[in-house]
């Protein structure tokens, strides 16, 4: 017999949540090397999921996407400086061969997205679903932007 799972919308679910964020991110284990520029990325992927969920094997990986997004953005920043196009020794113009190991990393974060169950399906829904909710938020930017400024609705600052 398995143990019941607890519903999302129950107390016991409240309290675990405010447990679970009272104590902040999830640190990597000792044995998971994390650079500096990494520690953003594991933040947001180990508060993807539930702090119960994760084992220690989920969290080697997820140090593992957490370096490969963070290797990501240095690329992606190189690249930006250094141009789409370099010149190689010979003076022949080439596509950077930078893009393919940043091609390689974002096939790997993918599939450690997916691993992890971290990626957009598992942690919003179905497309279907955010399809529906970017609908409503539409139609409701269009009754806001239709309205005077003495309107009884109040809008966020920016």
């Amino acid at each position: 017999m398995t143990a019941k799972r607890t519903r999302s919308d129950s107390a016991t679910s409240a309290v675990a949540a405010m447990r679970a964020a009272s104590v902040g991110p999830i640190k990597p284990p000792r044995f998971v090397h994390l650079r500096k520029g990494d520690k953003p990325f594991w933040d947001s992927i180990v508060r993807a999921r539930t702090r119960d969920s994760w084992t220690d094997s989920d969290l080697v990986l997820a140090g593992n996407l957490a370096r490969c997004l963070s290797d990501i953005e240095r690329l992606q920043k190189e690249i930006d400086l250094e141009g789409d196009v370099l010149k190689n020794d010979r003076g022949t113009q080439v596509i950077n061969p930078k893009h393919s190991l940043l091609e390689t990393l974002s096939r790997r974060a993918v599939s450690l997205s997916r691993t992890l169950q971290v990626h957009a399906q598992a942690t919003q829904g179905d497309s279907r679903d955010q399809g529906k909710k970017a609908t409503k938020q539409r139609e409701a930017e269009k009754v806001l932007a239709q309205q005077d400024d003495e309107d009884l609705i109040p809008r966020a600052m920016h």
